[in-house]
């Protein structure tokens, strides 16, 4: 989430990086099953800025109310000669719980298993290296208007946090797997919670891609490989069940207000991940 940081600073929006630094580890966490239990955060600068501070502390703040977890203590520190003015360091971690034998870890994933995907709120904090880069090409302002829609605000917006959902989830059906879609998109995340001689196939036309996506694509002039490689493309966390529990999960979804997408599901063949039209 570096340079989302870095774009952060520069149109002063510092609360959604404290949002997303929780989400991003909280995120991790759930995909093992465990409940985020509390979170530390450090924040190191050259001068403490209280304004500047203070919007990010809320940030991480309210994080921690979305997920559900106690923000246990952290630390700041003011170093004058390792940071430039009007720059800071950001980082955190979070730590859950889970008794052993409920860890999800893609272990049971068998063929015939199906996956679902949740959507993400945005861009979430992954692929601004690019974004950045497309952007000062094409001489588009981070706070332009683009199609009566807000480009800062678009870039901003916080990386959703799954804790609420995935904690009602786990609590009334079988998860076999979960893959927090980070940077890799879900080519690279999803294989992480595949066994050996397991491939996803995923109904690519089932993901309604946000337009943002589409619109970097268009103005960057990227491949669509390379697009779902590196961005979440509309899906921030994928959960595989079994066949036989397909409903259930469905169900669960929609008590939370939850519209789950189906993507695919799982086939005999070389690890990885294979898109249908």
């Amino acid at each position: 989430m570096g340079t989302k940081l870095k774009i952060a600073m520069e149109l002063g929006k510092h609360d959604t990086v404290g949002i997303d630094l929780v989400a991003m580890c909280v995120n991790d966490v759930l995909c093992c099953g465990a409940e985020p239990l509390f979170f530390l955060d450090y924040f190191a600068c050259g001068k403490l800025e209280e304004r500047v501070f203070e919007s990010v502390l809320s940030g991480i703040i309210e994080g921690c109310k979305q997920a559900q977890c106690t923000l246990l203590g952290g630390e700041t520190a003011e170093m004058p000669d390792m940071y430039p003015e009007g720059e800071y360091d950001l980082a955190g971690f979070a730590v859950g719980v889970v008794e052993e034998e409920n860890i999800i870890e893609g272990r049971n994933v068998t063929a015939g298993d199906v996956i679902f995907g949740i959507s993400s709120s945005g861009l979430h904090s992954n692929g601004f290296s690019l974004v950045r880069k497309v952007l000062k090409a094409n001489g588009i302002p981070f706070d332009a208007q683009l199609e009566g829609k807000d480009l800062a605000e678009e870039l901003l917006r916080p990386t959703r946090i799954y804790t609420p959902l995935v904690l009602s989830l786990l609590g009334g059906v079988g998860i076999k797997g979960i893959a927090h879609i980070t940077g890799g998109g879900i080519v690279e995340n999803l294989p992480r919670v595949l066994p050996q001689g397991l491939r996803a196939r995923i109904i690519k036309k089932n993901i309604g891609v946000p337009w943002i996506f589409r619109f970097l694509q268009k103005m960057g002039k990227i491949p669509e490989q390379e697009m779902w490689r590196v961005f979440n493309m509309g899906i921030g966390l994928v959960v595989i069940v079994a066949q036989k529990d397909e409903a259930r999960f469905v169900e669960l979804c929609d008590q939370k207000g939850e519209a789950p997408v189906f993507l695919g599901e799982i086939v005999q063949g070389e690890k990885g991940v294979e898109f249908l039209a």
